[in-house]
């Protein structure tokens, strides 16, 4: 009862205030309105890897060479429309598309249609570091320092003005699906010249300049973005002629303007919302296997944590069952280890540590833990698929622990200071976790593990053993899956004995949205599309 009165309070909050910032009456009328649960930290994805900047720029302003089918999630064409790979696996060509054009605005008209100069600049910028734009805008590429993929790609050559090749220094069978991620956009080289002539290069990555279905109109930070459809998209028609993204940070009123039809699709319904979506005959509420992974990290970088039995015990001082029942409901499968069931590299028979808090406190007595030891636990502020409720699941681990004489504090902060903080290192213990980019079990290893990405910010473990590195790029030499995943069994034994970070939960990802809308579907890797979403009607 308390839930619905809380609902029937911000109903009519919204029905009184209404979106002061937006024509309500031309954007229902010609376009669509998307509440999503924060600002983007910037316009252009090679530059951050949260989820938030991935749904308001990937799929909407831009294209990469190559893409995902979302139902096979094979690599297909995008950019590129085909591509051959060298017998020994360096060598990569890739024949471009033609009469593919870049957004025209307000601020920037393009003289010609997408080309290999496009495809020099976009990789170039992020992977050579005199290259002129490389520090723009903080030259901090993070997806792809976790991969190490700067020193993978050995040459990228403009053969003709459509043709590209692209050269590596070892083999990488996880290389074409990297390029067919969210981060792998290509930008404009025409604009970036201009913006460089001009003395303000770093506009390229806040008013951008793409070739997707939306070309970017405003932004206002905390309130909204406004899109405008691109007309001559390559890729089949777009639908709506603006395209709002209506910031709104809390769960429940993005449900309550969805029942209101102020907004058209939300983000993240919370858990407790999904029965109230599902049960309403305007709404419709999607629902698919994630390949994510929730996790706890351990700060390695800090003692005690650097130690494998502090891990180990907290490890097993906590329930892992007990947090998946309180937290996710029924909306996730337990963790055996990083991959979640979907991935053809999942281990069935993967070893786990299991709840055990009396061998929790003799390890942390081996290890010279003192009882009362206090710590924290960084939880997050935001909802995420991977972990709808940290606050929560922060203070179920907080009473376990107690249990064992570990005293735990709960540290949060807003969004964007969390990040930056997380990244210098100044956690014992954060609650995050990771969705995948791309099927290759890869792209759980390497970003989350590897001694790479701890500059990159993407291992919130700032744990860093060279035998993990070794035998994870010993897996990407090889294309059949029966050699990888002789490798992998290894790595997942090894990160049971050192428990960088507790695996806890796959979860589910769920898409609410209006009855009448059509072309919706849940991306299995990162961003949201709205290219071919419709409205019935139109």
């Amino acid at each position: 009862m308390k839930n619905r009165t809380c609902l029937g309070l911000m109903l009519s909050c919204i029905v009184s205030v209404g979106c002061q910032d937006l024509n309500d009456a031309e954007v229902k009328q010609k376009g669509l309105i998307y509440c999503s649960e924060g600002s983007p930290v910037t316009f252009n994805p090679q530059l951050d890897i949260s989820g938030t900047t991935a749904d308001a720029a990937a799929h909407q302003l831009y294209n990469g060479l190559l893409d995902f089918d979302p139902e096979t999630s094979k690599v297909i064409p995008a950019l590129a429309d085909s591509w051959l790979v060298s017998e020994d696996g360096l060598t990569y060509t890739f024949q471009l598309r033609k009469d593919v054009q870049f957004h025209q605005t307000s601020y920037f008209t393009p003289t010609r249609p997408f080309n290999a100069d496009d495809v020099l600049f976009s990789i170039n910028r992020w992977r050579l570091p005199s290259h002129p734009y490389h520090k723009v805008s903080g030259g901090i590429y993070p997806y792809f320092e976790s991969l190490g993929l700067q020193d993978i790609v050995a040459e990228v050559n403009r053969l003709n003005g459509y043709r590209v090749e692209i050269k590596l220094r070892h083999p990488d069978s996880s290389f074409l699906a990297t390029l067919a991620t969210d981060f792998a956009v290509m930008l404009s080289a025409e604009y970036a010249e201009n913006m460089l002539v001009a003395g303000t290069p770093e506009l390229i990555d806040s008013q951008p300049i793409g070739t997707g279905p939306f070309k970017f109109e405003h932004f206002r930070k905390n309130n909204y973005i406004r899109y405008y459809k691109h007309p001559e998209y390559w890729n089949g028609e777009v639908y709506q002629e603006q395209l709002i993204f209506d910031i709104t940070p809390t769960s429940s009123m993005r449900l309550a303007k969805l029942i209101t039809g102020e907004c058209d699709v939300i983000a993240f319904p919370a858990q407790t919302e999904l029965r109230i979506v599902d049960q309403r005959q305007d709404l419709v509420l999607d629902e698919k296997p994630g390949l994510n992974v929730g996790f706890w990290a351990f700060n390695s970088a800090r003692p005690p944590f650097d130690d494998p039995r502090v891990r180990r015990a907290l490890a097993m001082a906590v329930d892992r069952k007990a947090l998946l029942d309180a937290v996710y409901s029924d909306s996730a499968v337990a963790s055996k280890g990083l991959l979640p069931p979907t991935s053809w590299a999942f281990d069935e028979n993967q070893r786990e540590i299991h709840y055990n808090p009396a061998l929790a406190r003799q390890l942390l007595d081996e290890a010279g833990i003192k009882r009362g030891f206090r710590m924290n636990i960084w939880a997050m502020p935001v909802q995420r698929a991977y972990n709808p409720n940290a606050t929560k699941m922060a203070e179920l681990i907080q009473s376990y622990l107690d249990k064992v004489d570990i005293k735990a504090d709960i540290v949060s902060y807003e969004w964007a200071t969390f990040r930056r903080l997380l990244k210098q290192g100044m956690h014992d213990s954060v609650l995050i976790g990771w969705s995948a980019d791309n099927g290759d079990p890869d792209n759980f290893y390497r970003p989350l593990l590897s001694c790479s990405a701890i500059a990159s910010g993407t291992n919130r473990a700032n744990w860093c053993l060279p035998k993990y590195d070794e035998l994870i790029n010993e897996a990407l030499r090889y294309t059949d899956e029966d050699s990888r995943m002789h490798y992998y069994h290894q790595v997942n034994e090894l990160l049971v004995e050192q428990m960088p970070l507790v695996p806890i939960a796959h979860a589910y990802r769920f898409q609410a949205y209006r009855e009448g809308i059509t072309g919706m579907q849940i991306n299995p890797f990162g961003g949201i599309r709205f290219g071919q979403v419709r409205k019935e009607g139109r």
